[in-house]
């Protein structure tokens, strides 16, 4: 009977995207992954079938629990907007956590960057992940305007591309080391935007 891992692949995957988030994927080396992850060559091999493929996986697991994330936070709101609202806020809180690096600037987004020129698939596993995610913020919108909390003229598409723009950017503004006061501020005046939307009664 073959015997079971020794490791836990939720696990190897979480220090995956640590290691990744802090060095990206041309600066981790197949040194520093064996060591993040407590893993022998060949078990990262077997497991993962190469570099390339445990990078996906963990960005993939990685925007899983971001979309995770927002359902539960949008579950425990009755307004669609005021849950948005919230959610920009709760981002840029989680951005002043110095303790809490991959909530900063995105993984998704370093990779996009990074791969762009030099990984192909990875760019493009970047790219479907951040248009699913326009695509979760458009369809809150659809609902928000269905409900008649914005505009029925507001453009759920677009607003949602704005709204991830937004978050790009407050995340990346994040590696300027602003004070936590600051990116509250930001989160503020990102969520202020709803406002303008808002279906008028």
């Amino acid at each position: 009977m073959p015997r079971p891992p020794s490791y836990d692949r939720d696990t190897a995957l979480s220090k995956a995207v640590s290691l990744f988030w802090h060095k990206g994927y041309h600066g981790s080396s197949m040194k520093q992954i064996e060591q993040a992850l407590d893993m022998r060559p060949g078990s990262i091999y077997a497991t993962f079938g190469s570099k390339d493929g445990l990078f996906s996986e963990a960005l993939a697991n990685y925007a899983e629990q971001g979309g995770a994330d927002l359902s539960e936070h949008m579950a425990s709101y009755d307004s669609i907007v005021e849950g948005l609202q919230a959610y920009l806020r709760k981002i840029a809180g989680s951005c002043a956590d110095v303790d809490c690096a991959p909530a900063r600037a995105c993984l998704i987004v370093k990779t996009l960057l990074e791969a762009s020129n030099t990984n192909q698939a990875l760019y493009s596993q970047a790219q479907s992940v951040l248009a699913a995610i326009e695509t979760s913020f458009a369809e809150l919108l659809e609902s928000a305007k269905n409900q008649g909390e914005i505009a029925a003229k507001t453009d759920c598409r677009r607003l949602a591309r704005l709204i991830q723009s937004q978050i790009m950017g407050l995340r990346s503004m994040a590696e300027r080391n602003l004070s936590a006061a600051e990116l509250e501020q930001l989160g503020d005046d990102m969520a202020a935007i709803l406002e303008a939307y808002k279906a008028q009664n």
